[in-house]
């Protein structure tokens, strides 16, 4: 049952009913709403200063994985670059002392641009599109890394190759030659002791007493030992590989056999006077898939610049042959 109040009317000195206006009604209603929302927007700005709105929580616990993602992106792209590095420093060095070349020019400045346009292109970019930027760098490196390995791995077989072929090119003289008096007739056309005709003589004639001893000049296999009507007599050819053959004519006597692998300096006969040839003498040629070379250009292993240049002299040298 709804309580009646009554007040007490000074002016009629008696007791009254106590009526609200409707107007006092409404500003009561109107202040009470308007202190509930003030207090609710009061009450709300400290619980999401302090505790933080269910967005904000998303937010949040989104921010902490995309930083532990960006850790970790960050150590692979550590690891890669070092490896990267690493493979560089070494492709380099072996460019640098084997092949005396720079594979990458300005490299230094390339990276530098790379780097400025990285930084320029990372401030540009939300945190999704720098995570999805970081991992397609990662894709990138990772893909130049497997290219770099395969190019070390061909370098290392073209290292290899070059080292067999560089023991398989003739390097020295075939006679101990010190005094480089021993080339009596060199490479081109001379005069036949023979014939008393102009023609090719395709090697170089090495002047020294019988017994003499004659050495390989690069490492090989023997195809021929033995004697020769065509005028080499008593020879030995080795096959070097790499369409390199060298030949040795007018021995006394051979040491080689046919089949034998020899080395560069190994002995494999004496000096003679076999066959066409008129006094004891080594007939030395050089040839390179099937053509004969001037063997004076295959002596860089035994001879300094001034010795070659003299070498050069004597046997560019018009003169008759041995053989």
């Amino acid at each position: 049952m709804k309580k009646i109040k009554y007040y007490y009317n000074t002016h009629t000195l008696r007791y009254e009913k106590l009526v609200t206006p409707l107007r006092v009604k409404l500003l009561r209603f109107f202040g009470f709403m308007a202190t509930a929302l003030v207090t609710s927007a009061i009450i709300s700005y400290f619980a999401f200063q302090f505790i933080g709105s269910p967005g904000e929580k998303l937010l949040r616990a989104e921010n902490e994985r995309l930083g532990n993602r960006y850790q970790d992106l960050r150590r692979q792209l550590d690891d890669l670059q070092q490896q990267m590095a690493e493979l560089e420093k070494r492709d380099n060095n072996v460019y640098r002392s084997i092949f005396e070349a720079e594979p990458i020019p300005d490299s230094a400045r390339a990276r530098a641009l790379e780097k400025l346009n990285a930084d320029a292109a990372v401030a540009r970019l939300g945190d999704n599109q720098l995570v999805s930027s970081i991992q397609k760098d990662l894709d990138t490196l990772g893909n130049r890394i497997k290219a770099q390995e395969k190019s070390f791995v061909q370098l290392s077989s073209l290292i290899n190759n070059k080292e067999k072929l560089l023991a398989a090119t003739p390097a020295i003289q075939p006679v101990s030659n010190k005094d480089l008096d021993r080339i009596a007739s060199g490479f081109g056309y001379r005069i036949d002791p023979i014939y008393k005709t102009i023609k090719m003589h395709a090697g170089l004639d090495f002047t020294a007493p019988q017994g003499t001893p004659i050495y390989a000049t690069a490492e090989g296999s023997v195809r021929v030992a033995g004697y020769s009507d065509g005028g080499y007599g008593n020879h030995v050819i080795v096959n070097h590989g790499y369409g390199y053959q060298t030949l040795y004519g007018h021995m006394v006597r051979i040491k080689a056999r046919a089949g034998q692998r020899v080395k560069r300096g190994e002995l494999i006969g004496y000096v003679g006077s076999t066959g066409k040839s008129t006094g004891p003498h080594l007939h030395y040629e050089v040839h390179k898939n099937g053509n004969k070379l001037d063997p004076v250009y295959f002596f860089y292993n035994d001879l300094g610049p001034e010795q070659f240049n003299e070498l050069l002299k004597r046997a560019k040298a018009s003169n008759q042959s041995f053989d």
